[in-house]
């Protein structure tokens, strides 16, 4: 498999802890989303993902996007270690935190929206930020509250799902943003477990091969 992908993207960062988990072997092909204008809208890269946006996964014929999709794309082709539970009830409340983050969080914050507000609109950096911290804090206030309910050791009992794999790349950001996380004890904590194991401390940005 070759993943392509920037190593300070969230949806990127969330498909190499699956891989790791999963123990797939794979090979990096580096996006820059701000080096020559930003390299995702090269007319190569758009031909392969027409949506100019990183991850893209390709597996022999397959090119795919959107990392919810290879990550079910790869719960499915390598079932173990499984990161949904066996049961409905259980897999779908685990999909509905992986959702929270991917549908309501992480697309509000994403890069080319911040590059909206800063560029087009004007505003400036601090205005930028302020809006990113507001609507993590937002989500963070109603997935903390849901984790509270859900967890264990991890986002869901005391094995690893793919809510996990969605939680850390978020909690990575809101550091870098300097969100208050004292607010978001369930949270922190869970990410900060995840982080202790290997397989999330080698998917981690400043460990790629493209980080500056």
């Amino acid at each position: 498999m070759k993943l392509y992908g920037y190593w300070r993207s969230s949806a990127a960062y969330r498909v190499r802890i699956a891989l790791n988990l999963k123990g797939i072997a794979y090979e990096q092909e580096s996006v820059h989303l701000v080096k020559d204008g930003g390299q995702q809208h090269a007319a190569a890269y758009r031909e392969m993902n027409p949506t100019e946006l990183v991850p893209t996964l390709v597996d022999g014929d397959l090119v795919l996007n959107q990392s919810v999709a290879i990550l079910e794309y790869l719960e499915d082709r390598i079932p173990n270690p499984p990161l949904y539970p066996a049961d409905a009830g259980s897999r779908a409340q685990v999909k509905a935190l992986v959702l929270d983050i991917a549908c309501d969080i992480h697309p509000l914050n994403n890069l080319r929206v911040l590059q909206h507000l800063s560029g087009h609109l004007g505003h400036s950096e601090q205005e930028r930020d302020e809006w990113y911290r507001h609507w993590l804090k937002v989500g963070f206030t109603g997935l903390e509250a849901k984790l509270k309910r859900t967890a264990g050791s991890y986002c869901f009992g005391d094995t690893l799902t793919m809510a996990d794999v969605m939680l850390v790349p978020q909690v990575y950001n809101a550091y870098r943003y300097q969100l208050p996380m004292a607010e978001f004890p369930t949270i922190d904590a869970i990410a900060t477990r995840c982080n202790e194991l290997p397989t999330f401390q080698e998917a981690a940005p400043e460990q790629q091969p493209d980080a500056v």
